[in-house]
């Protein structure tokens, strides 16, 4: 074979070569990129869930704070409200007590009421003898209401009972008047006095008084 052959088939065999790594190159490159497109989508598809379930997270977090300062707010209108009421009522029944004192002005409006107030003090003892404490001022009104209230028992009842007024034990001054009436020996003391009765009123009419100003409470399910 002369040199211009040799030199002919070493062309051909180096373009060969060539050739041959071209081809390689190409398919390494294209395997590279496809492996770099399925890694980039992996990494992608980490990413989003991530991203999705931070937002998720903060989301949620959020709706709670929300929740949380609606209610807290709630709370406090509601705090308030109930607050303003109860002050209202207070003023209310402070002012009643008040007032109580103007009561007794009215000789004969006060007696008949200290009448009635002693009356109910007898028929609860139902006893034979009792005594009846009262203001040193309100003495003789206090006498004649408790005539009037043995006459109408024994009306009522059919008999006697003895009612006296005890001197050495009167109610204090300070009081806004009415009577207590005492019976077995000073061991049952029934106070009707009218500061006594409005304590009372405070509590057996609160609801009503509360529902006449402020309406019917839609959250309570159950009335007495």
């Amino acid at each position: 074979m002369s040199d211009d052959q040799v030199a002919g088939e070493l062309k051909k065999m180096t373009a060969f070569i060539r050739q041959e790594a071209l081809e390689k190159a190409r398919e390494i490159q294209i395997k590279a990129d496809e492996e770099f497109a399925i890694e980039k989508s992996k990494l992608v598809r980490q990413e989003t869930s991530t991203i999705d379930s931070t937002y998720q997270k903060k989301s949620k977090q959020a709706s709670m704070s929300q929740q949380i300062t609606r209610s807290t707010l709630a709370n406090k209108t509601r705090i308030k409200v109930l607050s303003a009421r109860q002050e209202l009522l207070d003023n209310l029944f402070e002012k009643s007590r008040g007032k109580l004192g103007e009561v007794a002005k009215d000789k004969g409006r006060y007696e008949g009421m200290c009448k009635g107030l002693v009356l109910e003090g007898l028929y609860a003892m139902n006893e034979d003898k009792v005594v009846v404490r009262a203001r040193k001022a309100d003495y003789e009104v206090t006498k004649k209401a408790i005539e009037a209230a043995k006459k109408e028992y024994k009306e009522k009842l059919g008999k006697e009972v003895q009612v006296g007024l005890d001197e050495k034990n009167p109610q204090p001054e300070s009081s806004s008047g009415g009577v207590s009436i005492v019976g077995t020996g000073g061991k049952i003391d029934i106070n009707n006095t009218l500061d006594e009765r409005l304590k009372l009123l405070e509590t057996d009419a609160l609801p009503m008084v509360r529902e006449m100003l402020f309406g019917k409470n839609k959250n309570r399910r159950f009335h007495d």
